[in-house]
């Protein structure tokens, strides 16, 4: 791949303005040798000059912590401890990714050391009423063994059948100082997802104090997320949601700088809202995945049978537009592999960017894309990746995706902060093996988008401010 100085100060990098001859392997090795260091200088130029401060004030949320409250806040009190605990089953009810549960523990391991009757509250599934698959019992012994309590004075967790009503405000009145009671599934009750007043007092009702550890449903305003904190205080964020807000929130705020956004996905119109926002705050924006063909056609080139939003490609033509006013360096891919069906065995083949044959669809970025990439991000200090540069779940097209994946693990080594900000990005760096090189990885699906997005999370701004609101 070329790119020239010209092309750097432009700040935006497209195919048809750095490819040049990149069929020709020794003219990309010759014009890649001087990449770095007008990248480089290109991004110094950017923050010297502060690119992304000062165009809008940033303001960071600051909740009150359940880290915030000692012992003698909680020691003897019913706390309600929204978690997310929708973890996967298989058909015989047995848990087959404890990711979600394993996130939950540190929180309740604190408020069960300072003495709180920890009430724990859950939604698994999308269940219509109460329906017996998606009941929290099998849960009950996994949880128990993270929290260590078979091996105290508790057998294990507590477990209701309901959570609320008479038999449940029994078990919690003889629910011991540091012991767990988990209520049965939230979503049960149509009110919950509703936010009727009168269920989310009804849940209120049984504590003393509200913690809501549940980032995966932040974005949404149910009884047990929104709707308790009108009738609990305080109402405090758990470490694991706090975790989530100094990442997406403040850490992409503001951040280290350079600052680059990797995105991905298979539709521009799924990511509009995360790019607009990210363009206002990065210094290098890489995008990959089925949405780049969207952006080729609006360039007018040839994409073959590709995926493209033909009702997105003046959006496409207005976000490169975007990049360029606010001095963003945005790289598209410069070759991609090409499939002639969409199937794992498919026939694939290497081709650039500009010479996208009829007949053959992009299923993942190419090798010189991922060196160009990877130039890129050795510029950074901080880098947040929401989505695959491919479609990841077929082998033959993953390797763009895994080696995202990889150099971000590499980065972390070197102390650049690396935040997966949910979804298939996540299952990319698990299904590699370098999720625990991460610096940060969401929980969140929904959640993380909105959030990154610059939307309100309901579930967040119901929370106690920790102090007045900060514009950075």
């Amino acid at each position: 791949m070329a790119a020239t100085a010209a092309a750097a100060s432009s700040q935006l990098i497209s195919p048809a303005a750095s490819l040049g001859s990149a069929s020709s392997s020794s003219s990309s090795s010759s014009n890649r040798a001087g990449f770095r260091d007008d990248f480089v200088a290109a991004v110094a130029s950017l923050v010297s000059r502060g690119h992304g401060r000062g165009s809008r004030g940033v303001v960071c949320m600051a909740k009150k912590s359940v880290g915030d409250l000692k012992e003698a806040d909680l020691k003897g009190k019913r706390v309600f401890v929204r978690a997310d605990l929708n973890v996967p089953l298989d058909g015989d009810l047995k848990i087959t990714d404890d990711t979600r549960i394993r996130a939950a523990v540190p929180t309740i391991k604190y408020l069960i050391s300072n003495g709180a009757k920890v009430i724990l509250s859950s939604h698994l599934g999308r269940p219509k009423g109460v329906t017996d698959k998606y009941r929290l019992t099998p849960l009950v012994p996994r949880l128990s063994e993270l929290l260590g309590i078979k091996a105290s004075l508790f057998s294990q967790v507590e477990k209701a059948d309901d959570s609320i009503g008479p038999e449940v405000e029994k078990k919690v009145a003889a629910l011991p100082d540091g012991g767990v009671l988990l209520l049965e599934n939230v979503r049960f009750y149509p009110e919950e997802e509703k936010n009727v007043p009168e269920h989310a007092q009804k849940l209120a009702a049984l504590a003393d104090l509200y913690v809501n550890d549940a980032f995966g449903t932040a974005h949404r305003a149910h009884a047990s997320t929104e709707g308790v904190t009108k009738f609990l205080k305080p109402s405090v964020a758990g470490f694991l949601l706090q975790k989530e807000l100094d990442y997406l929130d403040g850490a992409v705020s503001n951040p280290k700088r350079p600052f680059a956004a990797i995105v991905g996905g298979s539709k521009v119109s799924s990511k509009i809202g995360v790019i607009e926002s990210l363009l206002e705050k990065c210094n290098i924006l890489l995008l990959g995945g089925g949405m780049i063909f969207t952006f080729f056609k609006a360039q007018g080139l040839s994409v073959g049978s590709s995926l493209v939003e033909e009702d997105k490609i003046d959006l496409a033509k207005s976000l490169m537009k975007t990049a360029k006013d606010k001095g963003v360096s945005l790289l598209l891919p410069t070759d991609v592999v090409v499939a002639d069906k969409f199937a794992a065995d498919a026939n694939s083949k290497i081709v650039p960017s500009t010479a996208i044959p009829d007949g053959w669809m992009g299923l993942d970025i190419g090798p010189d894309s991922v060196k160009t990439f990877n130039e890129a991000l050795d510029t950074t200090k901080t880098v947040i990746w929401n989505g695959p540069m491919g479609v990841f779940e077929f082998d033959k097209f993953a390797v763009g995706t895994e080696a995202v994946a990889k150099k971000l693990a590499e980065l972390s080594g070197k102390g650049v902060t690396t935040i997966i900000g949910g979804g298939d990005s996540v299952a990319a760096v698990e299904k590699v093996g370098v999720a625990d090189k991460m610096s940060h990885i969401s929980t969140g699906g929904g959640a993380s988008l909105e959030l990154l997005e610059g939307k309100v999370l309901p579930g967040v701004a119901a929370l106690d401010e920790a102090v007045a609101a900060v514009t950075v």
